[in-house]
């Protein structure tokens, strides 16, 4: 069995596939010094024929271990997963089918946005309700790729 073992969702070690979204770091006060904002945090990028749509996501939840054998890409737009409750979610990403992949679990006040074409695994919440909004590209033209592996992945707890 291959195994991946799930490490903590950090931005710096999430930069290569996308951003993570989350209330830290720089921020400006608004709504009469009420509301830090957390400016511009995610590249959306839903190329010439496109436009950004939200889409609300409803999931069942999943456990770790989890075991896999599927992977994604988007390869016309970049796609955002925002949880809208406070629950972790483990997400699965990979430089290319041929590379091992890795799993992070988020915190639970984490979002994330995959660039354009990044290999990933399915929505994987992992306690209910597993609802997101997902903002990603909406266009004619088809923006889905799918790669099954010829052995399965097992995600273990940190």
């Amino acid at each position: 069995m291959r195994q991946i073992l799930a490490a903590p969702l950090t931005a710096e070690a999430f930069a290569p596939f996308g951003e993570v979204l989350e209330a830290g770091g720089d921020f400006r006060l608004i709504n009469e010094g009420l509301c830090r904002r957390h400016h511009d945090r995610a590249r959306l990028d839903f190329g010439p024929e496109g436009r950004a749509g939200i889409s609300v996501f409803d999931a069942e939840p999943r456990a770790l271990p989890y075991s896999f054998d599927l992977v994604e890409r988007h390869p016309e737009g970049s796609q955002a997963f925002i949880p809208m409750t406070a629950a972790p979610f483990l997400v699965i990403v990979a430089a290319d089918t041929a590379s091992r992949p890795l799993a992070f679990l988020t915190n639970g006040a984490q979002g994330i946005n995959l660039h354009r074409g990044t290999w990933h695994g399915v929505l994987t919440p992992l306690s209910a309700p597993g609802l997101f909004a997902v903002v990603d590209r909406i266009g004619a033209t088809p923006n889905l790729e799918e790669h099954r592996y010829a052995e399965p992945w097992t995600v273990l707890a940190p």
